[in-house]
C-alpha cells in the first residue's frame, strides 16, 4: 500500500512539474520564444546590400559587386575527378583535402563554405560545369569594390566574422562579413543595414519542410545607408602620389567646420588587395611585422613625432597669454642658447642674427630656438615653481587639443604626450627647473604629437582661439550630420587678440622666413617649418638619423579654407620636403590646379624618394 501510494505520488509529482513547465514555456515565456534556439527550425539570412560611399564633390569611393563562394554540403557529394575538380577551381588537392575535412568536421548534413569569393569572370566559366559535382554549389555574396584606389587608411576594409567575435555579438554568425577598420568599422552599423530572417520548418531528417509557421516571426532586410565623407578625393589622390617613395603622414581640415579633406599615410596601399581571393594572401604581406613600410600602420593618426619648430608657436601664445612676452618683447641670440654653466649645456641656432636684438615676429620668421628658450623659460619660472609654472603651461597645450585622442570619428589613434609638473617631479625628483628641460621650448624633449593634432593646432590658430574636433563623416544619407560633439566649437585658453601676432609672423615665414622658396603667388600662405632630430636603437646602441621633415600651414591668411600639417620622416630641412608639398598641396586645393611657374617644384617633389634612406636602418 506504501509503495503504491509513492508511486502515484510520484507520479503526480512528474505531471505537476511537467505543467508547470509548459505554462512557463508556452504562457509566460511565450512572447519572447526565441525559435533560434529549436532545432526542428532552420534561419536563412537575406543580406542586404552594405551602404555606398562617397567623398564631399559626389565621388564614388566604396561600392559593392557580386562575389560567389562555392559551398559543400559533405552527405551530398558524391565520388569525383578530384583532379578535374581541383583544375576547374584552380586549387591543389591539399586545399581540396583540408577543405572537405573542415566541411566534415563542421557539420556532414549542413552547407559550409568550401571556397571564398571568385570573381565575375571564374563564376560565369564554372557556372555550368561545376552541376556534374554533386553536393557542391554556388552561393552569392557582396562584397566591397574601391573604384578610386586611395584612402586606404580611412576607408578601411571588411572581413569575415570569427568565432570568438561571434560570440560576444550575438547579431553575426560566424563567416559573416562586418567592417575591420576605417570608416568601415567606425560606421559599421550605419553601413551594414539589417539583415533579414526566414525561419523554415526541418523534419528529423534535417530537410526543409516549408515556412516556420507560416512565416510569423520572418522579417525583411534593410540596406545598408550611404556615407557622404568629408575627404576631397582629388586631394587625397594628389597628396598621396606626392607622399610617394617617402613615409610619414599629411592631415588637411578645414579650419572653419573641421571636416578633414585629406588624411594620408605613407606608404599606402591600394584598398583593393584585401578584396576577393588574393585578400588572404595580400593581408599577409601588407600586416607583416617585419614588413619595413608598414603600410597599414596609419602614421597620420598613430605616429607620434617630437613636433619640432612648428611648437613653438604654442609657446608664443602661452608667453603672450600668461604676459611674459609681448610682441615688443626682444632676445638676443648668440648662435645658440645657453642654459647651464657648462659648456656642452647649450642649445644651438641657427636664426644667422647674432648679437642683435630678435623680437618676436623675426624670431618666428627666422625660427630662433634662442628666443623661445628664453620664453619657455619665463613661462615655467613665472612664480618661481616650475611644478606649477609647468601645469599650467600643460593646460594651455592641451587646450588645443594636443596630448589626447581629439575624438575624432576613426578607429586609430594615439594620444601624443604633454609632460606636466608632477611628470617631472617623479622623474627628477623635485630638483629641476625650465633649463632642466629646455629641449620642450622648440618643440623637442618629451612632447610628442600626431599630425592630425598638429593640423587641429593649426587650424585653431587660423580661427583665432578656437577649432571643431577633426571628423570624417559629412553626411548620412544625405542628411548633414548634426553630433554636437562636431558641430559646437571648442575654445582655447588664449585669448583672440594675442594669434593676429602670431599669424602675421606665420605669414612672414612664407615671405621672408624659412617658407620662402614654396611661395604660391596670388596665395597668402601662413606656416612654420620644423626640423626634427630623431634616433633609434640599431643593433643594441642609440643612433642619429636623418633629421625629419615637418610644417604646418593654412590659407588663405583672410578666411582660411584650409589648415594642415606635414611629416615627412628624415627628410632633411623642413624648407626642403615639407614646406614645397604643402605650398602644392595648398595652391591645388584653392585654386584647382598647379600654375606652370610651379611645375617644376611639382615634378622635384614627384620624383623625390628617400627610400635609399630608408634601405639604411630598415
Amino acid at each position: 500500500m506504501k509503495r503504491s501510494f509513492l508511486l502515484y505520488f510520484l507520479i503526480t509529482l512528474i505531471g505537476i512539474i511537467f505543467i508547470a513547465r509548459l505554462f512557463q514555456l508556452q504562457i509566460i515565456r511565450g512572447a519572447n520564444y526565441d525559435p533560434i534556439r529549436n532545432s526542428a527550425v532552420k534561419i536563412k539570412y537575406d543580406y542586404p546590400e552594405r551602404g555606398y560611399v562617397y567623398d564631399r564633390n559626389e565621388t564614388l569611393l566604396v561600392a559593392n559587386q557580386l562575389s560567389y563562394d562555392i559551398m559543400i554540403q559533405p552527405n551530398k557529394v558524391s565520388p569525383l575527378d578530384t583532379l578535374e575538380f581541383c583544375d576547374l577551381l584552380k586549387i591543389d588537392k591539399e586545399y581540396f583535402l583540408k577543405s572537405f575535412r573542415r566541411a566534415e568536421k563542421y557539420a556532414t548534413y549542413k552547407p559550409s563554405v568550401f571556397l571564398k569569393q571568385l570573381s565575375k569572370e571564374d563564376f560565369a566559366f564554372l557556372q555550368e560545369k561545376l552541376q556534374k559535382f554533386k553536393g557542391f554549389y554556388i552561393q552569392k555574396r557582396i562584397i566591397r569594390e574601391y573604384p578610386v584606389k586611395v584612402a586606404a587608411n580611412v576607408l578601411g576594409y571588411i572581413g569575415e566574422v570569427n568565432e570568438n567575435m561571434a560570440k560576444i555579438n550575438n547579431y553575426y554568425q560566424q563567416g559573416e562579413l562586418i567592417g575591420k577598420d576605417g570608416i568601415e568599422r567606425q560606421y559599421e552599423k550605419i553601413l551594414r543595414g539589417k539583415k533579414g530572417k526566414k525561419f523554415l520548418s526541418l523534419n528529423r531528417f534535417n530537410t526543409v519542410t516549408g515556412s516556420y509557421l507560416k512565416g510569423t516571426y520572418d522579417t525583411l532586410s534593410q540596406n545598408g545607408k550611404d556615407l557622404t565623407l568629408t575627404l576631397d578625393i582629388k586631394l587625397q589622390a594628389y597628396a598621396q602620389k606626392l607622399m610617394s617613395g617617402k613615409r610619414g603622414g599629411i592631415v588637411a581640415i578645414e579650419p572653419t567646420t573641421g571636416e578633414i579633406l585629406a588624411l594620408v599615410t605613407a606608404p599606402s596601399y591600394d584598398p583593393n588587395m584585401l578584396v576577393g581571393r588574393k585578400r588572404s594572401k595580400n593581408s599577409n604581406f601588407l600586416m607583416d611585422p617585419k614588413n619595413p613600410d608598414k603600410p597599414t600602420y596609419d602614421r597620420a593618426l598613430m605616429a607620434q613625432y617630437a613636433p619640432g619648430s612648428p611648437f613653438k608657436m604654442m609657446n608664443a601664445l602661452i608667453g603672450l597669454q600668461e604676459n611674459v612676452i609681448n610682441s615688443n618683447t626682444n632676445f638676443k641670440c648668440y648662435e645658440g642658447y645657453q642654459y647651464g654653466r657648462r659648456k656642452n649645456e647649450f642649445m644651438g641656432c641657427h636664426c644667422g642674427i647674432i648679437a642683435k636684438p630678435i623680437y618676436l615676429k623675426t624670431a618666428i620668421a627666422r625660427s630662433c630656438n634662442s628666443y623661445f628658450s628664453n620664453t619657455f623659460k619665463r613661462i615655467v619660472e613665472k612664480d618661481n615653481t616650475p611644478s606649477e609654472g609647468l601645469n599650467s603651461w600643460s593646460e594651455h597645450v592641451k587646450s588645443f587639443g594636443l596630448g589626447n585622442y581629439l575624438g575624432y570619428d576613426l578607429p586609430a589613434g594615439a594620444s601624443g604626450r604633454i609632460p606636466t609638473g608632477t611628470f617631472y617631479d617623479g622623474r627628477i625628483n623635485y630638483r629641476w627647473n625650465a633649463s632642466s628641460i629646455i629641449s620642450n621650448a622648440i618643440g623637442q624633449g618629451d612632447v610628442e604629437t600626431t599630425p592630425i593634432q598638429l593640423a587641429n593646432f593649426t587650424a585653431a590658430i587660423a580661427n583665432k582661439g578656437y577649432f571643431y574636433t577633426p571628423h570624417i563623416l559629412k553626411q548620412i544619407d544625405k542628411t548633414p550630420i548634426e553630433d554636437p560633439k562636431f558641430t559646437i566649437p571648442k575654445k582655447t585658453t588664449i585669448d583672440k587678440k594675442h594669434f593676429s601676432p602670431i599669424i602675421e609672423a606665420m605669414h612672414e615665414v612664407f615671405k621672408t622666413g624659412t617658407g620662402k622658396w614654396s611661395q604660391v603667388n596670388g596665395i597668402e600662405i601662413c606656416g612654420k617649418t620644423g626640423t626634427v632630430e630623431n634616433f633609434a636603437n640599431i643593433n643594441g646602441k642609440k643612433t642619429q638619423l636623418k633629421d625629419h621633415s615637418i610644417l604646418i600651414a593654412f590659407a588663405p591668411k583672410k578666411n582660411p579654407k584650409i589648415a594642415l600639417a606635414i611629416f615627412v620622416e628624415n627628410g632633411g630641412y623642413g624648407s626642403t620636403i615639407a614646406a614645397p608639398i604643402s605650398s602644392l598641396l595648398i595652391e591645388k586645393y584653392i585654386s584647382g590646379s598647379i600654375s606652370k611657374a610651379n611645375k617644376n617644384r611639382e615634378q622635384r617633389m614627384l620624383n623625390l624618394s628617400l627610400e635609399k634612406t630608408y634601405t639604411q636602418f630598415n
